[in-house]
């Protein structure tokens, strides 16, 4: 059972005292971000972050990793950490199964309303451009400039990516400027239609409606005979925010956004310098 931190060390929403502004039992599950958080800014994942994992799992506990990747990217993660098990992807959008390689469950975002949301944007954002992500396909207009390349991916107009590929996730960028000052707006144009939400500032992130981290996560616990009192939540950018509010713990990395920063209960060290494993070994001592 977790802790939050809560002054003069009163019982936190959880139930448990706080010992020395720490941890009081140690997490039956740890959900991580993967970029920025648990992965090197060079895109690998540090052998003192590994051997962290598997001190976790050794103990007993789960590892399940919460990002924004699609599921089509999540094979080189796989392979740097020796994951098994499930993952949360595409912001809580879908439940992939790493062991299979198969989908366990999967949100998507209505084709009327990315098509609404699209002509709208475009009218209030000129410059903006678009991707879709469908599982383990991907499909962009000509313009968008994607992180992870896919040779089979659909090059076309939107509206006929839409038809190809039902949306899990609709991105948008504007073609290598930044959403601060339009952000709130794409927020308002999609209402209760669609959540949206970002893991960078130059990329917005659309999903349907009620898809978050937290809702993944939430019931991916709930199944394992969890609450959120057993859950510590690592993260960096603002799709976390959510995943922080449910989880009975929640720790940001140095480089965080500073929206993550203000809502973590803990923060540790940078995602370059293992500030993951530095709480992991703290909370999952080796055994003597």
């Amino acid at each position: 059972m977790l802790a939050n931190h809560d002054a003069g060390g009163l019982p936190g929403p959880c139930g448990a005292l706080l010992v020395d502004w720490d941890i009081v039992f140690p997490p039956a599950l740890v959900a991580t971000d993967l970029d920025g958080t648990l992965i090197r800014s060079d895109g690998t994942v540090s052998p003192r972050t590994r051997a962290a994992l598997r001190r976790v799992e050794r103990s007993g506990a789960t590892v399940v990793f919460v990002t924004g990747r699609p599921s089509r990217v999540m094979a080189g993660v796989v392979a740097q950490t020796s994951a098994s098990g499930l993952a949360i992807c595409a912001n809580g959008a879908l439940v992939f199964d790493l062991d299979t390689g198969v989908p366990v469950s999967h949100r998507f975002l209505e084709q009327a309303t990315a098509l609404r949301l699209a002509r709208a944007i475009r009218a209030a954002v000129p410059d903006a451009v678009f991707a879709v992500e469908s599982g383990v396909r991907f499909g962009r207009e000509p313009a968008f400039e994607t992180m992870w390349p896919d040779p089979e991916e659909l090059v076309a107009a939107f509206p006929e990516l839409l038809v190809a590929l039902p949306a899990t996730k609709l991105l948008v960028r504007r073609r290598g400027q930044p959403f601060t000052e339009v952000y709130d707006a794409i927020v308002e144009l999609a209402g209760t239609d669609a959540v949206v939400t970002t893991s960078s500032v130059g990329l917005v992130e659309i999903a349907g409606p009620g898809v978050s981290k937290a809702v993944a996560l939430a019931e991916l616990a709930a199944e394992r005979g969890m609450t959120a009192c057993d859950v510590i939540a690592f993260g960096d950018m603002p799709n976390d925010l959510p995943m922080f509010a449910w989880a009975g713990y929640s720790v940001a990395v140095a480089n965080a956004h500073p929206d993550v920063l203000a809502a973590a209960d803990e923060v540790t060290a940078s995602n370059d310098e293992d500030g993951v494993a530095i709480i992991l070994e703290r909370l999952f001592p080796a055994a003597g």
